[in-house]
């Protein structure tokens, strides 16, 4: 027992020390970074350049002039990006004294050269004008608007369009209170009634069921 608390003893007289020296240790790795970013080739300062740390999700955008400021640790690897140029990956060392460290990155353009591409007239006026008559021209938002507003497609839409919040409660109300009103017995069935056999009759005799 007695053996115990001397543990326990010299385990709390101890640990304050580890857990200080483990912060110093920190302490002394963390490090601001700053500096800016610029074009190799004429030394201007790049806007928008996306400076991460490599593998932790975590990062900054240099200002208008291409100043950047962002904490890391020693040992990190910072990663620069912008559209235009490309990409550089810097690392941090290791032994650098104290907690600042300054640097100018400069990206060099990451050009693409395309093949050429060679723009030839009409051979003649005739071939010209054939094409510029026949040429199809996309419609604008106004021209859409108006083929929209024409009552053959606005029946089309129509019938693709679902159902609101509204005409749904409506339809499960209207086919609940059916159900109900003909709930413990048949509902009737419309094949004996002599008014719907009548109005079938005169549907079939003014043609509604012909294909048009």
């Amino acid at each position: 027992m007695k053996r115990h608390l001397l543990i326990l003893l010299v385990v709390s007289i101890i640990a304050p020390f580890a857990a200080n020296a483990q912060f110093e240790k920190l302490k002394d790795s963390v490090v601001q970074l700053y500096g800016i970013v610029m074009t190799a080739d004429s030394l201007k300062g790049i806007p928008s350049v996306s400076v991460v740390v490599k593998g932790q999700n975590r990062g900054t955008v240099s200002n208008e002039q291409g100043v950047f400021s962002i904490v890391v640790m020693k040992g990190d690897q910072i990663e620069f990006t912008s559209v235009g140029y490309k990409a550089k990956l810097v690392d941090i060392p290791r032994d650098i004294e104290g907690n600042q460290y300054s640097m100018i990155q400069l990206l060099v353009i990451d050009a693409e050269y395309l093949p050429a591409t060679i723009i030839k007239p009409r051979p003649t006026k005739e071939e010209f004008e054939r094409d510029f008559v026949n040429i199809s021209i996309p419609s604008d938002a106004i021209e859409i608007a108006r083929q929209n507003n024409d009552e053959s497609k606005r029946r089309i839409l129509a019938r693709a369009l679902p159902s609101d919040g509204r005409e749904a409660s409506n339809m499960m109300l209207r086919n609940n209170a059916s159900r109900y009103y003909y709930y413990g017995q048949t509902p009737p069935q419309n094949i004996f009634n002599p008014f719907a056999w009548a109005e079938f009759v005169n549907a079939w005799k003014r043609g509604d069921f012909k294909n048009k």
